[in-house]
């Protein structure tokens, strides 16, 4: 083995070309390199590649350097090719033999450089097997025939699809290259304000996706444990009732165990986490139970049978929960609040049991109540109606107003009460006069011109039939024969205030223009822009509440009668009563009250529509109202909770229409601060009833 050795070395020696540097002239070196040949051939197996490469780098290091070329040196040509140096190389393969591989320069690996340590760096022969390659393909293309072995290895080596990719990606870099050198400053300037519009407009939310992050994904399956145990229960008592038909005593009694105890163990949980720590194994009971009545009882005929009872069963108490909570709710709207009802008698009392300080205030209000007499009919002022029987609910429209107003004392409020509040109202605005604006409160029956023969709805408010349409019980409307309209029965629909809205003009003989508010708004803005907006001959300025196929004229007006069908677009958009601002010389001129007795008269027997003053307003402004813009007046405040946050802090006006109005319990609890900050809870009398309360 060692001669073996001794002799692949010498061989690789002499492969050399000849040099005063040789090896054998150092006696020293060539005992080393016979050690170290020994040691690999008996310490180390490897594959042939691998050999190779260690090898190489052993060999080539010995012979690359700075060294500089002797300057005699018969043996160093600088014509000799270096690529035909060869090598032998001594390997052990895998089975413990001997062999030995004979390679060329350029074929012992495809990165290295070989370099003839005497000849200058500007001659250096290279070769590089990466730029052999990618020659190659730039000469033949994709095809790599009649190759050497060195291009053959290189082309191994090297995926030329990956090379091909490189040489375009090259080419394409040196065309850009050269597109950019001969591109002027101008067009430079346009495509880099180009991509800067770009990104500025480009939007990456993408709607409706899912995002794990987002709340509604949060909890997701929260309850399924609890609506198993739900349907569990549901096919137990399924199987109860069978089994106590068909006389399966023991059956019926452990699934009327089994449900009372999933039924304790849910109790009043709405998820998983809140079921009871037993549920779990209650829900397993269950299932055996269940699997074992299957086999005994199942029947599917008796099933369906069953399944059917239980669901018209269960739909029937829907209905009549369904019209129970419907009374509740407009019971709860139309009844008047404890401590609302004691504000109003601690006002009456005051009003007409007047002590020293109250008389005071009193000639105070009387003086100033006839200096502002001439602002009454000033047309250079803002002029306000507000028909309410509220005394707390007025308040708050007036505070709220005179509050965001830039010129609160151009602000003039006609307020209009009935009799039984008239004392309560007066009282309020004596004893809390808004600052520098002027408050005017009237008496309804102080209008002499408000009677039966020149209004038809105080006419049919009046009769027996409308009596016997709210309070008789055997009447087809009643609640107990099933009405569904019970919110019509609200005392509201026979209050003259409630329809006062169509009598502007002779309410305000003087005024050209007014903006009417309803008692259940707060104000957030200044107002005064509204007596800007040119209204183009119509009567009334109002924002629309149609949303695709709700809030449009068929869902107010019957339109299976012909006079509504033949006069008026069913399609037609809706808006709202609650800040509307009126013409009155076009209202005049146009007779808009007569219109409005026409429509009334026709609908004595409720035939073109249902009680309220929406409907007959829709029918008396048809085509005579001009559309607001909507962050004017953002109504739902009374029964929607969803109404957006951003609309209700960017309104002028916000509404609270519909049952849940905010001095009631039954408020929407975050929509109520929007209200509540403008009551005075500094009065005495407030803090006494609303104390009361608690």
């Amino acid at each position: 083995m060692a001669a073996s050795s001794a002799a692949s070395s010498s061989a690789a020696v002499a492969a050399y070309p000849r040099n005063p540097f040789s090896l054998r002239r150092r006696p020293g070196l060539l005992i080393l390199l016979f050690v170290f040949l020994c040691f690999i051939s008996f310490q180390v197996v490897i594959h042939v590649p691998s050999a190779r490469s260690a090898v190489s780098q052993w060999l080539f290091s010995g012979h690359r350097g700075d060294r500089q070329r002797p300057k005699n040196c018969p043996g160093c040509d600088s014509s000799q090719d270096v690529d035909n140096a060869g090598k032998t190389i001594a390997y052990t393969d895998q089975h413990g033999r001997i062999k030995l591989f004979k390679v060329t320069a350029r074929e012992f690996v495809s990165s290295s450089i070989w370099e003839n340590p005497w000849l200058p760096r500007d001659n250096q022969p290279v070769a590089r097997t990466q730029n052999a390659a990618e020659d190659l393909l730039l000469a033949n293309g994709s095809e790599t025939t009649n190759l050497t072995s060195a291009e053959t290895l290189a082309t191994e080596t090297v995926d030329p699809i990956k090379l091909k990719r490189q040489v375009f990606r090259r080419g394409r870099k040196e065309q850009r290259v050269q597109e950019l050198l001969q591109m002027d400053k101008r067009v430079e300037l346009e495509m880099r304000n180009a991509a800067t519009n770009r990104s500025r407009n480009f939007d990456n939310k993408v709607r409706g996706s899912y995002n794990i992050w987002r709340q509604e994904f949060r909890f997701t399956n929260t309850d399924s444990t609890l609506r198993l145990m739900k349907d569990q229960i549901i096919m137990a008592k399924l199987y109860a009732t069978i089994a106590l038909s068909q006389k399966e005593p023991d059956m019926y009694a452990l699934l009327m165990k089994c449900i009372k105890q999933s039924q304790t163990a849910i109790g009043d949980a709405l998820i998983d986490s809140e079921l009871d720590s037993s549920a779990l194994e209650r829900a397993k009971a269950m299932g055996h139970v269940l699997s074992s009545a299957r086999d005994v009882l199942y029947s599917s005929s008796e099933v369906t049978r069953k399944l059917r009872a239980m669901v018209q069963s269960t739909e029937l108490n829907i209905d009549a929960v369904k019209k129970q909570n419907s009374f509740l709710v407009q019971h709860a709207a139309k009844t008047v609040p404890m401590p609302l009802h004691c504000l109003h008698m601690q006002l009456t009392t005051d009003y007409y049991f007047r002590d020293g300080v109250t008389m005071e205030r009193f000639h105070a209000a009387a003086l100033k109540e006839e200096e502002n007499k001439i602002k009454l009919e000033d047309r250079s002022l803002y002029h306000y109606a507000i028909f309410s029987d509220n005394v707390l609910a007025a308040s708050v429209v007036v505070r709220s107003t005179v509050t965001n107003a830039n010129e609160p004392e151009k602000h003039v409020f006609h307020i209009v009460t009935d009799r039984l509040n008239f004392a309560a109202m007066k009282m309020w605005f004596i004893t809390h006069p808004p600052q520098l604006a002027t408050v005017h409160v009237e008496n309804i029956d102080n209008f002499k011109w408000l009677n039966s023969s020149y209004c038809s709805v105080l006419r049919q408010l009046e009769s027996a039939r409308l009596k016997e349409y709210y309070f008789k019980a055997h009447d087809p409307s009643s609640l107990s024969d099933g009405n569904e309209n019970l919110k019509y029965r609200n005392p509201k629909y026979l209050s003259m205030l409630n329809h006062l809205r169509f009598y502007m003009p002779e309410i305000h003989p003087k005024l050209d223009k007014i903006l009417f508010l309803d008692d259940d708004i707060v104000v957030q803005k200044d107002l005064t822009p509204l007596w800007d907006i040119g209204l183009k001959g119509m009567v009334n300025g109002a924002v629309e509440t149609c949303k695709e196929s709700f809030h449009r004229f068929d869902t107010y007006l019957n339109f299976s009668h012909p006079k509504i069908s033949e006069n008026f677009d069913p399609r037609a958009c809706g808006w709202a009563f609650g800040m509307n601002m009126f013409d009155l010389k076009e209202w005049r001129k146009r007779n808009i009250t007569g219109i409005y007795h026409y429509w009334q008269d026709l609908n004595e027997d409720r035939k073109l529509w249902k009680l309220g003053t929406l409907p007959p307003g829709l029918i008396t402004f048809y085509n005579l109202t001009y559309p607001l813009n909507r962050t004017w007046h953002v109504l739902g405040l009374g029964y929607d909770p969803a109404v957006d946050i951003v609309e209700i802090e960017n309104a002028a006006v916000v509404h609270y229409n519909g049952n849940y109005k905010p001095w009631l319990d039954l408020a929407i609890s975050k929509y109520k601060p929007y209200w509540s900050k403008y009551v005075d809870l500094d009065n005495s009398h407030v803090q006494h009833c609303y104390a009361s309360k608690q």
